[in-house]
C-alpha cells in the first residue's frame, strides 16, 4: 500500500512539472515575440514636438516598475522617445502635441499599475 502511494505521488508530481514547463515555454515564446518586434514610430514634424518631464511616485524597482512604465509610454501613438529614471523618480517624454497631451501621459503611467500604485506630479513642458 505504501509503495502504491509513492508511485502515485511521483506520477502526479511528474505531470504537474511537465504541464507547468509547457505553459512556461508558451509564455516565454509570447514574450520573445513581443520584445523582438519593436514598434515603429511615425516621423513627427519638428513644430509638433513637445517634451514633458514629470515625477513618478510609487516605483519600487528599476527593472520592473521603471522599465514597464517606459515601455508603456514608448508604445503610445505619438511618442517619439520616453525615458524613465528610477533613481531620480522622473520621466521625460518627447511626443507629438497634436496626438497626445500631458493628461494622456499621466493616465498611461497610472494605468500601468492598478491605478493607485504610481502617482504623477510636477509636470513640466
Amino acid at each position: 500500500m505504501k509503495f502504491t502511494k509513492i508511485i502515485a505521488t511521483v506520477a502526479i508530481a511528474s505531470l504537474v512539472f511537465v504541464s507547468c514547463k509547457k505553459e512556461e515555454d508558451k509564455n516565454l515564446a509570447n514574450i520573445k515575440t513581443e520584445t523582438s518586434t519593436p514598434k515603429e514610430h511615425k516621423a513627427i514634424a519638428a513644430e509638433n514636438l513637445q517634451t514633458a518631464s514629470f515625477e513618478i511616485e510609487g516605483m519600487t524597482c528599476a527593472m520592473g516598475c521603471a522599465k514597464t512604465i517606459e515601455k508603456e509610454l514608448s508604445n503610445l501613438d505619438g511618442v517619439d522617445k520616453a525615458t524613465v529614471d528610477f533613481d531620480k523618480k522622473t520621466a521625460t517624454v518627447v511626443f507629438d502635441k497634436t496626438v497626445l497631451n500631458q493628461e494622456n501621459l499621466t493616465k498611461t503611467v497610472q494605468a500601468t499599475g492598478d491605478g493607485k500604485t504610481y502617482k504623477v506630479s510636477n509636470i513640466k513642458s
